[in-house]
């Protein structure tokens, strides 16, 4: 009886260990960062300055991992065919989250039904930009010079924000000029600089990085009035009524994470939002930080699918 008491015991203590194993605390390995753009896109930086501090608090590696391409949905695909374990999440604009709604036919996703919003991290703005030898130097002049020349001028974009941005200006100051598109902004960039394209809208991030490098020059942005992610540069909105378009960034995961899970994940991304040294390195990187919880992302979600919709219909974007 001893013999078999013991032997039970055993046993017992053989499952509870086992149980107390496979609940260990979350998060116990790297999590994987799925990126809808490439490196040095905006996307990639805020993902890579976010994670280095998320992963300090959550105490396994957040290792980024790059999918660019058909304006997020190799990367989306990758997400939604995952586990929602918390082991693999996406950093994403705009771009994937809610424009592409209004931008294709058929969206092989649904923003609102196949994500798990985690948190809101942060906005920034787009600039038009120019080789240093381009004959405009404000907005004015820019849209002068193109009208002179109909047809005859190529521009690229590389995200909605950007393709948006593009075809509003085309639209709003009834300019004729080829839209090229690219699997990121910094493709783009690389072409304007090249010689094959004449202008593009480039993030803050890389706008400010290009302009100190006296590679690019910046003609206007596209906020609502002067940022200050970009003092020194006007907003096309003055030569342009109305002309506001704003980019964002977010966290989300597959459709079907636990709470808890997404709290702390939530948690981490505020914590690290919060300290002044990511916040000042996020700035001067052309992006202001905005956390959102879990509830209001996904209300802001919704509502910016909406938003985008009505900004493509009046850019004149017919979807693909």
């Amino acid at each position: 009886m001893l013999r078999r008491a013991l032997l039970a015991a055993i046993a017992a203590t053989s499952v509870l260990g086992a149980a107390a194993g496979a609940a260990s605390p979350y998060p116990d390995r790297p999590i994987r960062i799925l990126v809808p753009f490439p490196a040095g896109s905006a996307t990639d930086q805020l993902a890579r300055l976010v994670s280095g501090e998320m992963q300090k608090i959550l105490g396994q590696p957040l290792i980024i991992d790059n999918r660019p391409g058909a304006q997020g949905i190799i990367a989306v695909d990758a997400l939604t065919t995952s586990k929602p374990d918390g082991y693999t999440l996406m950093i994403s604009a705009n771009t994937a989250i809610a424009a592409n709604v209004s931008l294709f036919k058929k969206l092989p996703y649904d923003p609102r039904k196949d994500f798990t919003p985690v948190a809101g991290l942060g906005a920034n703005l787009l600039v038009l930009m120019v080789r240093q030898d381009f004959p405009a130097r404000d907005t004015r002049e820019f849209i002068a010079y193109v009208k002179q020349h109909p047809g005859k001028l190529s521009a690229g974009y590389g995200s909605s924000s950007s393709q948006v941005s593009l075809a509003m200006l085309a639209s709003k100051a009834g300019l004729d000029v080829l839209a090229v598109p690219y699997k990121g902004i910094p493709d783009a960039v690389t072409d304007v600089l090249g010689g094959t394209l004449d202008f593009t809208f480039v993030d803050a991030a890389n706008a400010l990085a290009q302009a100190k490098g006296g590679r690019l020059r910046a003609i206007a942005t596209t906020a609502k009035d002067h940022s200050p992610l970009t003092p020194d540069w006007p907003s096309l909105a003055q030569e342009i009524p109305d002309f506001d378009i704003t980019a964002w960034f977010a966290m989300v995961g597959p459709a079907g994470m636990s709470r808890d899970v997404v709290q702390k994940l939530s948690d981490a991304a505020h914590k690290s939002l919060t300290d002044p040294g990511l916040a000042r390195r996020m700035v001067e990187s052309g992006i202001a930080p905005a956390w959102q919880d879990p509830a209001t992302l996904a209300r802001f979600i919704d509502a910016e699918i909406d938003k985008w919709g009505a900004l493509v219909k009046q850019a004149g974007i017919q979807p693909q």
